[in-house]
């Protein structure tokens, strides 16, 4: 199934609250994402006590209904304080994170969620419900990744594979331009499963990046023309790890944009996200912006 979109919207900001300082920090960025919109800001806190209602008892029930309507004030004060004038609204939903968030998302448009960061090896990995959102959503959701303590690079970043992706570069842009930053498209293929598919239609690696450039070209014609006035530079990489490119170039960026491919048929949501797509939301040193599409992976086999 497509998503529903097909052009880049200033749609109002979602984003999801759980008591973790990597939500808090979410939420936070996701201000800041609101103002640049200037559209509201809409919180939500996932408590499922619907889905517990069976295991816990009325008293642990109410508790946990106060504490979130409590964290949903705290986190409106703590960014209006911050962004006085801005539009927030809060929900307290009694289903699930993920569920909670897919819905507001249908409702308001782009859904922003933390990472899990508890430090060593776990501060570079996703939680669960992180990953559910990415993988399962119709619209779009950015991952808040390595933002404490980082200064502006003045660049957004683009992942384009093909033609297709002429959706996820015009995103890049319109937030680039939101960002008053510059533009950097970025088409990393992989040499080596390259000369597997192309290998009888074309005689040799320059060939190939021949072929690889031209897709880019074409995408970054279309994005030039349709914002002119916008710094914008593309570049081909040959690579054996597409996501080993992207994780690097992602250093240099304020927000990395590429599609969320999910592959058709693969067994649940973690495992439905292509490789690069779940490699950069675990190991992006920047926020990761997904554009929902079907079909195979930015790279393939990286």
């Amino acid at each position: 199934m497509e998503s529903t979109f097909r052009t880049p919207d200033t749609s109002t900001v979602v984003v999801g609250v759980d008591g973790s300082d990597t939500a808090r920090t979410a939420a936070m960025w996701a201000a800041g994402e609101a103002v640049r919109r200037d559209r509201p800001l809409h919180i939500v806190y996932g408590s499922d006590t619907d889905g517990r209602a069976l295991y816990l008892s009325a008293e642990t029930i109410e508790r946990v209904r106060a504490n979130g309507r409590q964290l949903l004030d705290d986190t409106a004060k703590a960014v209006t304080d911050e962004y006085p004038g801005l539009r927030v609204s809060t929900e307290f939903s009694r289903a699930d994170a993920a569920g909670s968030l897919h819905r507001a998302g249908a409702l308001h448009g782009t859904v922003v969620v933390g990472n899990r960061g508890l430090g060593g090896f776990n501060s570079l990995m996703l939680g669960s419900v992180g990953l559910d959102v990415a993988a399962a959503a119709m619209t779009p959701v950015i991952v808040v990744r390595g933002v404490d303590g980082a200064e502006a690079t003045g660049t957004v970043l683009a992942a384009v594979r093909d033609e297709h992706d002429l959706l996820v570069a015009r995103y890049a842009a319109r937030e680039a331009e939101l960002h008053k930053a510059s533009l950097r498209l970025l088409h990393v293929w992989n040499v080596l499963q390259s000369v597997g598919e192309v290998v009888s239609m074309l005689d040799g690696v320059d060939e190939m990046a021949g072929w690889h450039e031209e897709a880019l070209r074409a995408v970054t014609d279309a994005v030039r023309d349709e914002f002119p006035d916008l710094e914008l530079r593309a570049e081909a990489e040959k690579s054996v790890s597409v996501a080993g490119v992207l994780v690097e170039a992602s250093r240099h960026a304020d927000l990395l944009v590429m599609g969320g491919r999910r592959v058709p048929g693969a067994l649940g949501f973690a495992r439905n996200l292509g490789r690069a797509t779940h490699s950069m939301l675990h190991h992006a040193h920047c926020p990761v912006l997904l554009i929902p599409r079907t079909g195979s992976d930015f790279g393939g086999r990286s």
